[in-house]
């Protein structure tokens, strides 16, 4: 592979002009594409195999033209202190707003809309009622003019004086992530400077990655629709396709200016920089994307469609990495080295202190790397054990999907749900739908039997179809939709029906069961995710404990960035930092996600920081110089790589979708862990104390598994290399520099 790698390099820095011509065209077939595209719905949800979603699928069976699934919203209307809804100040204006909905520019995607008054929709002390508002499509299906009509047709109640709030999934929109990814980018730029000293050197990483992401949201934006793919889909794969792909082409420059540095030609530098650190870029980025393609097992195809999709991004940002970086640095010249150390870089510096023998300074990496050598046990029982107390949140961990509860109190969505709340129970937000696949008497029964439960706050009337072969019942609880109380009585609910014969829907039941579905497949994909790896891993060390090591290592970072996650986001420690406005369970799909995403980005810098000790220790070190060969010309690089993935996973914390601003500061804070403690700490601790046996592995096995030669000992016998490539000083020069 490395072989393959370095003409593949060599030749791109050679045709630059033509590779970069080929990626300016992608890019604007791309763009064309996106802007052509009609902008993306929120994608179809929904769960196989639970019983919400059967419910659902009886419902469009036997109520066609209902649209079980289809946006809903409920307009919440508040008397002014003193006055009631149904008085005569007050009520005409309520009924004005159902006449706008029936007859306004939405009309046509609207199902139904049903008066306050009709359907008893008015609170006991009549302070508060609301207008129910079905519509045909799904939230993001909506025109624009049907949205305007929702919003327009509440503007003279309000200015009235009326406290007129809407709620529902009728205004939702893709999520706003704010100006806080650009601060992310702004912070990778400052970072890539101070770590290269040249303005060229971090400005192509950051090109590049512009570039890869562009086609790969581009393309995404473009096939939203024939895929059907959500609204979030496409910040999620940005986020992970930014990331990526800064890192990698960053891996790229900093080997190629390593290569320079020993005195290469420019093309000749490209494509060993390609050969030896491009062969760690496409084991990296393969154990991202088995991570993330893996999202598949748990048969939820919104899920396993942000996992292709994200899988999508990182492969472009390998294929860029491998390609366009090289070309790109063939149009960089030589001002990629930093200012004023070119002429010894290039060989015609004689008078430096390495030219004279001087021994250079060690640089922070080598000293960090000698510490943990001398105190390996210290250093391994302080990272254990401080990520094992961050962890401890994580056993109280609760999920369930977030609702208008969650959204910021300035929203007309929240302020809606909490009049509700306080109007008529906190069960109101979250009303169960019971689906009845029987006659009158059995749905007569069903009622009488709900009325008894605990935790059932009002049942109302079966409505049956017009075959009268099967009914719907609405159940209000007296717990809030996210409660455990309201997970309970679905369950109660369930355990005693007839199998097949009743059945529990809505939002409140679909969010159980999609808990329950997560939480189900976790283990299995663990598995799946974490073996896959360890083979790529046992490929690419040649050795057993060093992946499993890697392994155990994500287990415990992930842990501990779960455990942060449920303190800040469920328990609210440190909330209004992270700007939490309201703590409760954690979003359903967060661990497996995380696990998925995280595992991916642990294993790269496993592979490019690891990757140089095996080096190191192929050729005759130690095990123990070894590691700090590795950290030597690797530890400064992987810090940046990480410093620059947090900030552009905390840039997303700036989002106004929940969702979004959750997953930010959970990748942010897991690669904080990964990267810094089990990485950069636990690691070399862990070698340390295996010393030879870290690098054992079975002749059997040795003779069985392909070598895939990371390490680029092919490329250097192929081009007649005498000794490894990163030991002169020079080299040594550089990465202290």
């Amino acid at each position: 592979m490395a072989t393959f790698l370095y003409r593949l390099g060599r030749g791109a820095f050679r045709r630059r002009r033509f590779v970069a011509l080929v990626w300016v065209a992608l890019l604007f077939v791309a763009g064309f594409g996106a802007a052509s595209a009609s902008a993306p719905t929120s994608g179809s949800f929904s769960i196989p195999g639970t019983e919400a979603q059967k419910a659902f699928d009886l419902l469009d069976q036997r109520f066609p033209g209902m649209a079980a699934d289809g946006a809903t919203a409920r307009i919440v209307i508040k008397a002014p202190a003193g006055e009631k809804v149904d008085s005569a100040a007050v009520k005409p204006q309520v009924e004005k707003i159902v006449g706008e909905l029936k007859d306004g520019p939405g009309k046509d995607q609207i199902s139904s809309v049903t008066s306050p008054y009709e359907a008893k929709a008015v609170s006991e002390d009549g302070s508060t009622a609301y207008v129910s508002v079905k519509y045909k499509v799904s939230g993001m299906e909506l025109t624009d003019a049907t949205r305007e009509a929702l919003t327009e047709s509440t503007t003279a109640a309000k200015a009235d004086g009326l406290n007129v709030q809407i709620g529902g999934d009728a205004l939702q929109a893709a999520p706003e992530t704010g100006s806080g990814e650009i601060i992310g980018i702004a912070i990778a730029a400052i970072v890539l400077v101070i770590t290269f000293g040249s303005l060229i050197a971090a400005g192509l990483p950051l090109l590049t990655a512009l570039i890869g992401v562009g086609i790969g949201i581009s393309s995404i934006t473009a096939l939203a629709n024939v895929l059907d793919l959500g609204s979030t889909t496409s910040t999620l794969a940005m986020m992970i396709g930014l990331a990526v792909g800064i890192d990698y082409a960053l891996f790229i420059v900093s080997r190629y200016r390593a290569e320079l540095a020993e005195g290469r030609e420019r093309d000749e530098a490209a494509g060993r920089a390609v050969g030896t650190a491009g062969s760690a870029v496409v084991f990296a980025g393969l154990t991202v994307v088995i991570a993330l393609v893996g999202l598949a097992v748990v048969n939820i195809p919104m899920l396993s469609k942000m996992g292709f999709a994200a899988a999508g991004t990182v492969v472009i940002a390998v294929l860029v990495a491998l390609t366009l970086v090289p070309a790109m640095l063939g149009f960089a010249g030589k001002k990629v080295l930093p200012a004023g150390t070119k002429s010894r870089f290039l060989g015609k510096g004689k008078g430096t202190a390495a030219a004279d023998g001087a021994e250079a300074k060690p640089n922070g990496g080598t000293r960090w790397a000698r510490f943990i050598l001398r105190r390996p046990v210290m250093v391994l029982l302080a990272g254990v054990i401080g990520l094992g107390i961050v962890a401890v949140p994580a056993s109280k961990l609760e999920m369930g999907l977030p609702d208008d509860g969650a959204q910021p109190v300035s929203t007309t969505q929240r302020q809606a749900y909490d009049l509700l709340s306080d109007g008529f129970g906190p069960g109101f937000n979250g009303p169960l739908m019971v689906v009845v696949n029987g006659d009158k008497a059995l749905a007569d029964a069903t009622v009488e039997r709900i009325k008894g439960l605990d935790g059932v706050a009002a049942v109302m009337p079966a409505t049956q179809n017009e075959a009268k072969d099967a009914a719907v019942i609405t159940v209000v609880p007296k717990d809030r939709p996210s409660s455990v109380e309201t997970e309970n009585l679905v369950h109660e609910i369930r355990e005693g029906s007839d199998s097949g014969k009743v059945l529990v829907t809505g939002a409140t039941a679909m969010n159980i069961d999609f808990s329950q579905k997560m939480n189900d497949a976790l283990l299995p994909y663990l598995a799946l995710v974490v073996g896959l790896a360890f083979l790529l891993l046992m490929l690419v060390f040649r050795s057993i404990l060093v992946p499993l090591k890697a392994a155990l290592g994500f287990l415990l970072s992930v842990v501990a960035a779960l455990g942060a996650v449920v303190a800040v986001f469920q328990w609210g420690w440190l909330g209004s930092l992270f700007g939490v406005e309201q703590t409760g369970p954690i979003m359903s799909m967060m661990p497996i996600f995380m696990v998925g995403v995280v595992f991916g980005l642990a294993m790269d810098y496993e592979v490019f920081l690891v990757t140089r000790m095996r080096e190191a220790y192929v050729h005759g070190e130690r095990p123990g110089q070894a590691v700090v060969t590795g950290f030597q010309y690797s530890a400064r690089v992987v810090v940046a790589a990480a410093v620059i993935m947090i900030a552009v996973f905390s840039g997303f914390m700036g989002a106004s979708d929940q969702m979004v601003k959750m997953i930010g500061f959970a990748l942010a804070i897991a690669v904080f862990f990964d990267a810094f403690i089990v990485r950069m700490t636990i690691v070399p601790a862990v070698l340390a104390l295996l010393g030879h046996k870290a690098w054992w592995l079975p002749k059997w096995l040795d003779r069985i598994l392909p070598n895939v030669d990371v390490e680029g000992e092919s490329l250097r016998k192929h081009l007649g290399d005498s000794e490894h490539g990163s030991g002169p000083d020079k080299d040594r020069e550089l990465v202290n520099a």
